[in-house]
């Protein structure tokens, strides 16, 4: 992309196009806050109107950085221009509003489109439900489709699998699993065993979790890993968990959190002689826990900050509102504490 940002500057009369294609690079490239403030300037600073492509590419980036507000604008802007008789913007627009939690508007937009539905529209709606924990509807979503003759792909299987593990059905999941390469041809990818494994663990089949590891045909990267130690945590499988932790501590031996965890695990069951080798090899090999972040959106901007972040230019006036409201929430305890209870 730096060489297509020096371009960029040198175009002297930029058009739609060539805004466009900058938004689109950043956010396939996965630089989405950049893509969201290239839309942005092109709008407001260069006041050109927005194309059918223009939308497609930036609702990724509001659906990735959660700026719903700023998503729900460009919609209606589509709307108005009679964008959502394509496809790809409606399909765009369904991808916000899953990634969101706005579930009812994604099915009101879904059953708008009717029959031009494409398989990304099903995979759409199905991986909405399923992040969300409505394992029935997009369950149901997936018998549907096949009923009307469409041919799943990778993806509806990953929106299926992750349905079954929100609904704890390793049953069905492990049928579908198998169904992928038996009855459709699919091999299974490195996404649906994470789903199977992620499924086995919360429902405590720690050892079959692992074994399904063992036997998979490409190299389980940490995800997979990550995913099965967690729920050695949950069920605090101290067994399972060592050999899990060991196959992250080579992956990235860098990652302060597998060791958090597995110390967390020796921790439960009272195993302080692990806590302590763990403190060990962590001061040894110099690993210090790494600092979260969060975002807000605000008046068409994401702002991302950490724990105690004092790099913001207001970060004292920020400050002083929020011991403010601390000791607001504080009076309101210092009284009765049976006023709780109400």
């Amino acid at each position: 992309m730096e060489e297509a940002e020096k371009l960029f500057q040198l175009i002297p009369l930029k058009n739609v196009i060539s805004w466009t294609t900058m938004i689109s690079g950043y956010s396939q490239n996965g630089q989405y806050l950049n893509a969201l403030n290239t839309f942005l300037s092109m709008v407001k600073e260069e006041g050109l109107e927005p194309n059918e492509v223009s939308v497609t590419s930036v609702l990724p980036a509001c659906a990735n950085l959660g700026a719903l507000e700023v998503g729900e604008r460009i919609e209606k802007y589509a709307r108005r221009n009679g964008y959502l008789d394509n496809l790809f913007v409606c399909n765009a627009l369904l991808e916000l509003y899953s990634k969101c939690g706005k579930l009812d508007r994604a099915m009101q937009l879904f059953n708008e489109i009717r029959n031009r539905k494409n398989l990304c529209s099903w995979n759409s709606m199905m991986m909405c439900f399923a992040i969300h924990g409505r394992h029935e509807e997009a369950l149901h979503l997936f018998r549907l489709m096949l009923r009307e003759g469409m041919v799943p792909d990778s993806i509806t299987f990953v929106a299926a699998l992750m349905a079954c593990t929100h609904g704890g059905k390793v049953a069905k999941g492990q049928e579908l699993f198998a169904s992928m390469k038996d009855k459709f041809g699919i091999i299974p990818r490195l996404e649906h065993y994470g789903c199977m494994v992620d499924l086995l663990g919360r429902k405590g089949k720690l050892n079959e979790a692992y074994n399904l590891i063992q036997t998979m045909p490409m190299k389980p990267d940490s995800v997979i890993w990550g995913t099965l130690l967690g729920a050695c945590s949950f069920h605090c499988n101290v067994e399972v968990a060592e050999k899990t932790a060991e196959a992250l501590f080579e992956l990235e031996p860098w990652n302060s959190g597998n060791y958090v965890i597995l110390s967390n695990i020796y921790a439960s069951v009272k195993r302080w002689d692990g806590v302590a080798k763990l403190r060990k090899m962590m001061k040894g090999s110099q690993i210090i826990k790494a600092a979260g972040y969060s975002s807000i959106e605000e008046a068409d901007q994401i702002h991302l900050f950490i724990v105690e972040d004092k790099s913001h230019p207001k970060s004292y006036e920020i400050y002083t509102v929020l011991e403010n409201v601390y000791h607001e929430i504080m009076k309101s305890y210092s009284g009765d504490e049976t006023e709780m209870d109400a």
